[in-house]
């Protein structure tokens, strides 16, 4: 019985990790103002017929904190990043200059920062939904076991772990959707 706890507090603990990991990612892709190569992140290009991640095509690179570059490994490659920039929806407006697709981060206003805020609340929101999910999922299966002839103290102690967990990552989610809104509201 105790591989069995072991195993689900693991595959717990491990899930509500990957629900952190995730929002970070989440994170990386909502701009706060300075230029990032990791805002290009989704964008992907028609590289001879499939879709490829920019990454993949070009150098991006951020030569000040306002500006974003791509060089492309292969000139007849510009036009389909620009095209690739434009269908992503970022609201960037490329240009190139023959060597270099340049794309110029605007200020952020005062309502963008918001609505970004409040995009940020809704990926935070949806991480503490999963990790959450993993805890009920895990009281779940203790119960399974205490049916199957656990003892309640040993589903009690592991319970107050997986709620021990459920904190600890809860907490980490606030603590980078604090240091998130605030990177986004700095202006």
């Amino acid at each position: 019985m105790n591989e069995e706890l072991d195993f689900i507090l693991d595959s717990t603990k491990e899930s509500m990790s990957g629900a952190i990991t995730h929002l970070e990612k989440q994170f990386s892709n909502i701009r706060a103002g300075k230029a990032s190569p990791a805002m290009l992140g989704s964008v992907t290009v028609n590289y001879y017929g499939s879709q490829t991640p920019l990454n993949q095509v070009g150098n991006v690179a951020t030569p000040d904190a306002r500006t974003i570059t791509i060089q492309p490994f292969e000139k007849s490659m510009m036009q389909e990043i620009e095209k690739g920039i434009m269908n992503a929806n970022l609201g960037f407006n490329p240009m190139n200059n023959g060597d270099f697709v340049i794309i110029s981060v605007p200020p952020l206003t005062e309502e963008r920062r918001r609505e970004l805020a409040k995009q940020a609340k809704a990926e935070a929101e949806e991480s503490k939904i999963g990790v959450r999910n993993d805890r009920k999922s895990a009281n779940n299966e203790i119960k399974k076991l205490e049916k199957e002839g656990l003892s309640e103290d040993l589903a009690k102690n592991t319970e107050t772990d997986i709620q021990n967990l459920t904190d600890t990552h809860i907490k980490k989610i606030d603590e980078l959707l604090s240091i998130k809104e605030k990177e986004i509201m700095t202006v």
